[in-house]
C-alpha cells in the first residue's frame, strides 16, 4: 500500500520537474526577447519624439507598459470596472476609453430586470462626467469617435407613440424611464461640447449633419427634461460649430414647414423657437433675404397651426425680433397676422391681438399708413364680436399711448371704418366694460377732433336712416309679392305665404331680388 503511494509521488515529481524545465527554457526566451523590444521601444520612442502629443497607445509604446495596460483594462465589464479615480493619471484615458464602450449597453427599464448592471452603469456614466468636468484632465481627439460613439448608442432611439392632438391637457406627458442614465449622458454631451479641448476643424467630422438631424429627431420627446438639455445642447452647437449654422436653420424652417403644411404634431416646437430667438437677436443688419424668406414661410404660417396656444410665447418673441431689427418687416408681418386671423376661435383671437400690440409698438408711421386700412377693418369686426373678452381686449388697444398717437394723427381714415360699432357698443352692449370702453374711445375721438367727429357722426346718422328705409321698402315689396300670390293662388295662399316668408327670412335682399323676378307681373 505504501509502494503504490511512492510510485505516485515519483510520478508526480517527474511531472513537476518537467514543468520547472519549461518554466525556465520559456525565461530565457522572454529575457532574449525583452531584449529586443527595448531596443526597439528606444528606436520608436525617438521617432516619435517629435511628433507632438501622443495618445495613450503611442505612450504606453514608448514606456513598453502599452500592452499590461491594454490587458488589464480589456476584460473589465460593467459590474468588475474600476472607477478612473482608483488609477494612475497616466492610465486614466485608457480607461476613460474602456468605459465609453462599456456603456453602449442599453438596458431596458420597463422590466426591473439587471438592476446590479443599471446601477453599475450610472456610476460608470457618472465617472465620465467628472473626467470631462476635471481640469487636470484632457479629450483627445483620438477619443472623439468612441464618445459620439457611446452618446449615439444611448440617445438615439425610436420615440414612444404620442397623442394626435396638439396641447392635449387630459393625457400626462409621457416621462423616459431610461431618464436616470439619459440625464447623464446628455450632462456628458453637454460637457463634451462646451470644452475648450474639443475644437470645431477636427470635431466636424463626428458631429456632423446626421448627428445633428438625430438630435432634432429628439425634440420630439415627450419629456420636458430631455427637450430642455436638447435645447441647450443645440444651441451650443450652433454657437461653436460655424459650418453648421445654416444647415441647423434649415432642418428647424423643414421641421415647422411638416407642420403647417402637412398638419404633423410636434413637441419641441417651443424649445425650437427659444433657440431661434436668441439666433435671430445676432442677425446682422441688413437682414439676409435667406432671413427674410424664413420668416415670410414657416414664422408668419406658424400662426395657423393648431397647437399655437402651446408655442404661441415663443413665437411671438422671434416674430417681434424681426421687427426690432427692421421696422420694414413690421408690414408683411401685420399683412400675415390678418392672413391668418381665426375667426371662430376667441382665445386664439385674443392671443393674436395681443401679438399684434405688439408689434404695433415697434412700427413707424410710414409702415403704419400702408396697413391701416385693412388693419382697422379687421379690429372693427373684433369690436363686433359676440365673445365680450374679444370686444374688450380690442379696446384695451386704445389704452396704449403710442397706438393712440398713430390713431389720432390718422383718425380721418380710422374712425369712420369703427364709429359704427363703437357707437353700438356704447348705447346697448350687454357688457358693462365694454360698454364703459366703447364709450371712452369715442369720447377720445371727440375730445381730438370734435368737428371731424360731428362730421362722421353725422354720416353714421344719415347712413343709418338710408339704411332702415331700404329695409322699410324691402318689406313692403315682399308684402306685395305675398298679396300677389295670395291673389294668383287663393287655395294655396297661406302654404305659399308661408314659403315666401321663409324665403325673405334665409336669403334677405338676394331671395328678394330673385322671387320679384319670378314672381308674375302686377296687375294694372
Amino acid at each position: 500500500m505504501f509502494g503504490g503511494f511512492r510510485k505516485k509521488d515519483k510520478n508526480k515529481a517527474s511531472r513537476q520537474a518537467a514543468a520547472a524545465a519549461a518554466a525556465a527554457n520559456s525565461s530565457s526566451n522572454s529575457s532574449s526577447s525583452s531584449s529586443a523590444s527595448g531596443n526597439g521601444a528606444s528606436g520608436s520612442s525617438g521617432n516619435n519624439s517629435g511628433g507632438g502629443s501622443q495618445g495613450p497607445a503611442g505612450s504606453a509604446g514608448a514606456n513598453g507598459s502599452g500592452a499590461a495596460g491594454d490587458d488589464r483594462f480589456a476584460g473589465l465589464t460593467l459590474l468588475s470596472a474600476m472607477s478612473l479615480k482608483d488609477v494612475s493619471p497616466s492610465e486614466q484615458p485608457r480607461l476613460f476609453v474602456r468605459h465609453l464602450k462599456l456603456c453602449h449597453e442599453t438596458f431596458d427599464f420597463q422590466e426591473l430586470t439587471h438592476l446590479k448592471e443599471k446601477e453599475a452603469k450610472r456610476l460608470l456614466l457618472l465617472g465620465l462626467v467628472d473626467y470631462l468636468n476635471n481640469p487636470n484632465t484632457h479629450v483627445h481627439e483620438y477619443m472623439f469617435p468612441d464618445i459620439i460613439s457611446m452618446v449615439s448608442a444611448n440617445l438615439f432611439r425610436a420615440l414612444p407613440p404620442r397623442n394626435d392632438l396638439w396641447g392635449d391637457e387630459e393625457d400626462e406627458p409621457m416621462m423616459e424611464l431610461a431618464w436616470p442614465h439619459l440625464q447623464i449622458v446628455y450632462e456628458f454631451l453637454l460637457r463634451f461640447v462646451v470644452s475648450g479641448d474639443v475644437e470645431p476643424k477636427p470635431a466636424k467630422k463626428y458631429i456632423s449633419h446626421a448627428f445633428v438631424l438625430q438630435l432634432l429627431g429628439l425634440f420630439n420627446s415627450e419629456d420636458l427634461r430631455e427637450r430642455d438639455y436638447l435645447k441647450t445642447i443645440l444651441h451650443r452647437i450652433y454657437g461653436k460649430f460655424m459650418a453648421l449654422r445654416a444647415f441647423i436653420r434649415k432642418a428647424i424652417a423643414n421641421i415647422f414647414l411638416g407642420c403647417i403644411y402637412f398638419g404633423d404634431h410636434h413637441n419641441g416646437i417651443a424649445e425650437l423657437l427659444e433657440i431661434l430667438g436668441s439666433i435671430i437677436n445676432g442677425f446682422a443688419l441688413p437682414l439676409k433675404a435667406e432671413h427674410k424668406r424664413f420668416l415670410n414661410t414657416s414664422l408668419i404660417p406658424l400662426h395657423k397651426v393648431q397647437g399655437l396656444a402651446t408655442f404661441q410665447q415663443q413665437l411671438e418673441y422671434c416674430v417681434t425680433q424681426f421687427v426690432e431689427k427692421d421696422n420694414k418687416m413690421a408690414e408683411p408681418v401685420v399683412r400675415g397676422l390678418l392672413r391668418y386671423w381665426p375667426e371662430v376661435n376667441s382665445p386664439k383671437q385674443c392671443q393674436f391681438l395681443h401679438e399684434l400690440e405688439e408689434i404695433l409698438e415697434l412700427i413707424q408711421l410710414q409702415e403704419f399708413r400702408v396697413i391701416m386700412v385693412p388693419l382697422f377693418r379687421r379690429i372693427a369686426q373684433c369690436l363686433d364680436s359676440q365673445h365680450f373678452q374679444v370686444a374688450e381686449r380690442t379696446l384695451l388697444l386704445w389704452n396704449n399711448d403710442y397706438l393712440f398717437t398713430l390713431v389720432t394723427q390718422n383718425r380721418r381714415e380710422i374712425l369712420p371704418l369703427v364709429f359704427d360699432v363703437l357707437k353700438r357698443n356704447a348705447d346697448e352692449h350687454w357688457n358693462s366694460n365694454v360698454q364703459t370702453l366703447s364709450q371712452n374711445v369715442l369720447k377720445a375721438f371727440q375730445d381730438t377732433d370734435k368737428q371731424f367727429y360731428d362730421e362722421v357722426q353725422c354720416a353714421s346718422k344719415a347712413a343709418s336712416e338710408k339704411r332702415a328705409d331700404a329695409a322699410v321698402e324691402r318689406s313692403q315689396l315682399w308684402d306685395a309679392i305675398c298679396n300677389q300670390v295670395a291673389v294668383a293662388s287663393p287655395s294655396s295662399s297661406s302654404s305659399a305665404t308661408a314659403s315666401v316668408a321663409s324665403a325673405s327670412s334665409t336669403y334677405g335682399a338676394a331671395g328678394a331680388s330673385q322671387s320679384n323676378a319670378a314672381a308674375p307681373p302686377r296687375a294694372p
